[in-house]
């Protein structure tokens, strides 16, 4: 065998090229994985440059989560079918990590955007404006239901939000009709969502109308939203308008970015029917 002719390189030359260290390449050899094309007398391994794909394939298959086993199985009954099938397969896989990365990607996106629209916010601001049309994904019907069951409904939700590819990054919301908020009810709420800004086609959604909305926020925990409500609710009286046919609240601080509850803070979005005095420049502070 001559070396010099270049038709073959070292365990080192061919550990540089690959971009591994040697006990790589000693290793695969002691598994029967990869090995030299040809060892002399004298112990010596060399590797054929055409090797080198292999080796690339190999590295490959353990990028994407191959273990050793199954491609040292795959090497000892190779064959183009096998390794057609075997790709077909790998590219399925890649297309399901990159759908995955993407719906990761554009969770953080609306984490980033929710959070730094929060920063500039006033909690103690309540306005009166247009809202536009938004599309929402909903859970089914939580009217009157126990704590058990809700705890269920929630984990449900959650499920069918991850399976079907629809948690989009936004908070999960609440949905209270009318006439629970008219009865003091306020956390008899209707339906959980979360909004859709980029719908896929096949799944029922909800179209919240665009309207005008009073806004305030609520600092502090479910167990004393009431004390907000009827702030809110006077100072609807004061605009003469009247609470639409739902109201939407959304978490914009919970125990992601706050440790004590008395921190969180809620966005209350009451829809309110039209009426000729509203004002939809109106902003006040709440007292």
């Amino acid at each position: 065998m001559d070396k010099k002719n270049g038709k073959y390189l070292t365990t080192g030359e061919f550990a540089k090229l690959c971009k591994v260290n040697k006990q790589t390449l000693f290793y695969y050899d002691q598994i029967g994985l990869l090995s030299p094309i040809l060892k002399n007398e004298k112990g010596y391994r060399y590797y054929s440059i055409h090797q080198i794909e292999l080796f690339f394939v190999i590295d490959l298959l353990k990028d994407l989560d191959m273990s050793l086993n199954d491609i040292q199985l795959y090497m000892q009954n190779k064959s183009p079918e096998r390794y057609l099938s075997l790709m077909y397969q790998k590219k399925e896989e890649i297309v399901k990590k990159r759908q995955e990365l993407e719906m990761k990607e554009k969770f953080i996106d609306a984490q980033i955007g929710l959070i730094e629209k929060a920063s500039h916010l006033d909690f103690h601001q309540v306005t009166l404006e247009p809202l536009p049309e938004a599309t929402l994904y909903l859970s089914r019907n939580i009217e009157n239901i126990t704590e058990e069951e809700f705890v269920e409904l929630v984990s449900d939700f959650l499920k069918e939000l991850n399976e079907s590819h629809l948690d989009t990054g936004y908070p999960i919301g609440v949905i209270t009709k009318r006439e629970q908020v008219l009865k003091g009810e306020y956390t008899n709420y209707s339906y959980l969502y979360m909004e859709q800004p980029n719908p896929k086609e096949g799944h029922p959604y909800f179209r919240s109308v665009k309207g005008n909305f009073i806004i305030g926020y609520h600092i502090g925990d479910v167990n004393t939203i009431h004390h907000t409500y009827k702030r809110l609710l006077l100072e609807m009286e004061r605009l003469h308008v009247e609470v639409g046919e739902y109201v939407f609240e959304e978490y914009i601080y919970d125990s992601v970015v706050k440790n004590q509850k008395e921190h969180y803070v809620t966005k209350i979005m009451i829809q309110v029917d039209p009426h000729p005095r509203m004002n939809c420049d109106i902003r006040f502070r709440m007292k």
